[in-house]
C-alpha cells in the first residue's frame, strides 16, 4: 500500500486527496474523526461537498489561538528542537527523510505525549507518561 507523503503545497486540493487516501484505507464500517487546526484549506466549498458525500468523516477543529491544545503542533515543535533546527536541508525530500529517520529512532522506544494542563507551562515531557 502506498504511504502518505508530504507535499510542498497545502491547498484544499491536496487536503481532498489526503481525505481520499484515508477513505480508501480505513475500513468502511468505521467512522473517521480528524482533529484539525482552523486553516482555511480545511473549510473550503470543495471540502464541504466532499464531506457531505462521506458522512462517516467527522472534522473537529482546535480553537483559534489555542495551539497549546494541538498535540501535533507540539510534536513538530519537539522534532524541530531535537533534530531539524540543527540541520541544513537542500530539498524537501531531504527534510522529510530527516523527519522519518527521527521517527524511526523515536519509535524504537515510544513514550506517550503528555502536556501540562496549564497552557502557559505546556511542555513536552516523555518521561511523565502516566495518566492522571
Amino acid at each position: 500500500m502506498p504511504r502518505l507523503s508530504a507535499t510542498s503545497r497545502h491547498r484544499s486540493v491536496e487536503f481532498r486527496k489526503f481525505l481520499t487516501v484515508i477513505e480508501k484505507r480505513v475500513p468502511k464500517e468505521l467512522d473517521v474523526h480528524l482533529v484539525l487546526d482552523n486553516y482555511g484549506t480545511h473549510r473550503t466549498a470543495m471540502i464541504h461537498k466532499w464531506l457531505l458525500r462521506h458522512p462517516r468523516f467527522h472534522l473537529h477543529f482546535t480553537p483559534t489561538s489555542a495551539s497549546w491544545l494541538n498535540q501535533v503542533e507540539r510534536w513538530f515543535a519537539e522534532i524541530t528542537n531535537r533534530r531539524i533546527r540543527r540541520g541544513s536541508y537542500r530539498s524537501t525530500r531531504e527534510l522529510v527523510q530527516t523527519i522519518e529517520d527521527y521517527l524511526a529512532v523515536h519509535n524504537e522506544d515510544p513514550k506517550p505525549l503528555r502536556l501540562d494542563e496549564n497552557p502557559r507551562t505546556t511542555s513536552w515531557n516523555p518521561s511523565r507518561n502516566t495518566a492522571k
